[in-house]
């Protein structure tokens, strides 16, 4: 059984049956940068074929490789020969997730790319040595689409970070709010200031990330249209802040995992959090019962999310327990409170693989227990 884990642990998931700082307090290293260009996925050539191939550059964990894990310990701003972590986020310079990528690994070199899928590419094809990507937020809720690449990509989630986020509405020298009929940002940003936007009476058009959004604006010279984006933002793209924290609530936070091509140790010397994605047959109760077996065990379950299955083989329509025909397959991602090295988080994902169909450790990670 510890033999079947570990190779869950490597192995893509497979089925058995077919208070607000100030502009100076923003990283020294996010303020110098004026300008910045995005990775696009372009550079990495095409990481997704059907048979689930991966750049042959690269050393990416197979299922007959044992993986090189990463320590447990606090994680260094370098690499071995001294050089500087690139940690690539998605969006332009003066995004969020830059700033967030800067908490996660200070001094690191953060690499802009264009689309979620890129920052994932680029860190299978050792373009870059991590990633920093959100998956949920306070206000907004999930972040589907990185649900789905931690399945369709072969990487680990090595920690998590809790970041405060606080939007800010901004415009060209001059433009003031009255003079404004839309908005542009990033589509998890405008719905995080649904209530300040719709009050303002403002059109919302989403973009794909926040500083983009403020870019456009500013070179474009738009006098009717402002960007939701961060200070940092308004500084590098010479913008004016016509209200700043238009969030909805004022504890709006977002959380990012940390993902590297190695798994890290799991330990017990510290909070330790476990994230997996499972599939079930479809029968009366077999969801409790999944979930029984770390209630059992006094384990936490801090999120589960369901997602629809995507491949055909998995997904063709049948007939469910009901006797009702079946079209909607699901996949369920589960986070719990508890390090796969401790022998309770074993023994629940040993009786948890009795009951599912598939079953994939996404990563045991130390638990970012501070206040954002």
């Amino acid at each position: 059984m510890a033999a079947s884990l570990t190779r869950s642990l490597i192995s893509p998931l497979t089925s058995r049956t077919p208070a607000k700082p100030s502009r100076s307090d923003q990283s020294p290293q996010l303020l110098r940068r004026r300008s910045c260009v995005s990775v696009r996925a372009s550079t990495f050539g095409n990481t997704n074929s059907s048979d689930g191939a991966v750049p042959a550059a690269c050393n990416v964990l197979t299922q007959d490789s044992p993986p090189r894990r990463l320590t447990s310990a606090p994680v260094p701003n370098s690499e071995c020969g001294g050089s500087p972590l690139r940690v690539a986020y998605q969006g332009l310079c003066g995004a969020h997730s830059e700033s967030a990528a800067l908490k996660a690994y200070p001094n690191c070199e953060p690499v802009p790319c264009d689309q979620f899928e890129t920052a994932f590419e680029a860190v299978e094809a050792c373009s870059v040595d991590r990633a920093v990507l959100p998956i949920e937020n306070s206000l907004g809720g999930s972040i589907h689409r990185n649900y789905d690449l931690l399945l369709r990509h072969r990487l680990h989630i090595v920690g998590e970070i809790k970041y405060a986020v606080r939007h800010c509405l901004l415009a060209n020298q001059g433009v003031k709010v009255e003079h404004l009929k839309k908005v542009l940002s990033h589509p998890q940003a405008l719905a995080q200031c649904e209530y300040t936007l719709t009050r303002l009476g403002l059109v919302r058009e989403a973009v794909d990330d926040t500083a983009g959004a403020a870019k456009h604006v500013a070179l474009e010279k738009l006098e009717d249209t402002g960007a939701v984006a961060s200070s940092a933002a308004a500084e590098i793209y010479g913008l004016d802040i016509l209200a700043e924290d238009i969030q909805d609530a004022s504890l709006n936070v977002t959380r990012f995992l940390m993902l590297a091509r190695e798994p890290i140790i799991a330990g017990t010397d510290r909070p330790f959090k476990t994230s997996i994605v499972f599939s079930l047959e479809e029968g009366p109760g077999i969801l409790h019962k999944a979930l029984a077996v770390f209630a059992e065990r006094q384990i936490n379950l801090t999120k589960i999310e369901s997602r629809p299955m995507r491949w055909s083989s998995l997904t063709s329509p049948g007939v469910g327990a009901s006797g009702l025909q079946k079209c909607f397959h699901y996949l369920f991602y589960a986070d719990f409170e508890a390090s796969m090295a401790s022998d309770d988080a074993k023994m629940a994902l040993q009786d948890l693989e009795k009951l599912a169909t598939s079953l994939r450790i996404l990563g045991s990670y130390p638990a970012d227990t501070t206040m954002p």
